[in-house]
């Protein structure tokens, strides 16, 4: 049975190396391409705020409100556990690449938004209705469809539930099933509330986590300042330093955007998704919430997750990864409170997710199918997957993840590809 399973885990990692390696291969190339064709907008981002700030608030979704949105469903466990997996596989030197694959995820977000708004209908939207509309391929909108179901309903859907229910069970010993029951159930008020419901609770819970989060980063680096200019060099020339790292400079490089697209979903295309539910139709406006996304995600949250796990100077980083390193890091930088704080912050990151991404699966299967009862049958399914993944072992669930996540990548940069007049046509023009 152990060799099975063994088996099966080393064909799971197989399988998620030559996904990403294509995934990523492609998001570069498409992100090189557009940043000609479109004159480099990631870079004007004084412009781009400016016209975000200008942009009006009304009774329904906002563009302001899909970027709130937006970000607390991608600011989730994967911010805090990826930052980890990315310097525990690479080395510090991945930090590096993680922010330099901002400038080219950021205009594919771009890209992606701008594509919700163009093809969006009755302001819901997402890669489904692009490639169903703009390529007319139904086959492929619908497979993404399914595999969004799969990958958010049951999958991110559990992992989200099951990291707190862990982290509150490691700290309180509380049981998990009580823990599970409190997580499914507050779910379950918020997403009846419908998109406006979750818009609002989104807004509450982004200030106050991120406002926490920040806060605690930077308390993290006034406390290690002097050390800042060192640390950067180390992950400069540790980016470079093929030697050091293991599989290579390539394979550092494929780790940390990998990493990084787990974390803020750009190419993912699940932006457009929330993208859509806007009431505007200002395609423009919509691409440059796309840019501020991705900015904010990584040099702001994984920028400052990458700071308090490299400045805990815990010998640990070739040993233990993902949530732990991070849980490591918390405790040394605020001893008997660390634990505690990491378990709050984790907690509004994993809610906000988990009730974001049942908008991703609401979307998808509303793309399926009109029918009222199939539409309430996915709450109860997505309530069941909170449940159960808060009380199980959360053994594959992390393979799987990357697997289908590689897969929706790759579907979704194959399409804006194949729509690269139509996103030139649209987007050169202003």
């Amino acid at each position: 049975m152990f060799f099975f399973i063994q088996f099966n885990g080393d064909i799971l990692e197989i399988i998620n190396k030559i996904l990403w390696s294509i995934a990523i291969s492609i998001i570069i190339i498409n992100s090189i391409y557009f940043s000609i064709k479109l004159k480099y907008p990631q870079f004007k981002i004084i412009n781009t705020i400016k016209s975000i700030k200008k942009s009006k608030k009304n009774n329904d979704i906002s563009p302001k409100d899909t970027l709130v949105i937006a970000l607390s469903s991608k600011i989730g466990v994967g911010s805090l556990s990826g930052t980890a997996l990315s310097i525990h596989y690479g080395g510090i030197g991945t930090v590096f690449w993680m922010l330099l694959s901002t400038f080219l995820l950021s205009i594919i977000n771009y890209i992606e938004n701008a594509l919700a708004i163009i093809y969006k209908e009755k302001n819901i939207s997402g890669p489904q209705y692009y490639i169903k509309k703009g390529l007319n391929n139904k086959v492929l909108s619908i497979s993404y469809s399914i595999i969004v179901l799969i990958l958010y309903i049951f999958l991110f859907s559990s992992i989200q539930s099951n990291t707190i229910t862990t982290l509150t069970n490691e700290t309180y010993h509380i049981n998990k099933v009580l823990i599970s029951l409190i997580i499914t159930s507050a779910t379950f008020i918020t997403i009846t509330k419908g998109i406006k419901g979750i818009s609002k609770a989104c807004n509450k819970l982004f200030s106050i986590m991120m406002t926490m989060f920040i806060l605690l980063g930077v308390l993290v680096i006034i406390k290690n300042l002097k050390e800042i200019p060192y640390i950067a060099y180390l992950i400069t020339t540790n980016a470079f330093n093929s030697k050091s790292i293991k599989g290579g400079l390539i394979s550092t490089v494929i780790i940390s955007f990998q990493k990084t697209v787990f974390a803020n979903e750009a190419g993912v295309g699940t932006s457009a998704i929330i993208s859509g539910s806007t009431s505007s139709n200002d395609y423009h406006l919509q691409a440059k919430i796309g840019i501020i996304q991705t900015y904010f995600i990584n040099f702001i949250v994984l920028l400052i997750t990458s700071l308090i796990i490299i400045t805990s100077k815990t010998s640990n980083l070739n040993i233990i990864n993902g949530i732990e390193l991070t849980k490591e890091a918390f405790s040394y930088h605020f001893g008997p409170f660390g634990e505690q704080l990491l378990l709050i912050i984790l907690t509004l990151f994993s809610f906000s997710t988990l009730i974001t991404i049942y908008y991703y699966g609401e979307s998808s299967l509303t793309f399926l199918t009109k029918n009222n009862k199939v539409l309430n049958i996915l709450k109860y399914i997505t309530l069941i997957s909170i449940f159960i993944g808060g009380i199980i072992k959360a053994t594959m669930i992390w393979s799987l993840i990357d697997i289908f996540l590689a897969m929706l990548t790759i579907i979704n940069m194959y399409s804006i590809y194949k729509l690269k007049n139509i996103i030139i046509l649209k987007l050169s023009k202003k």
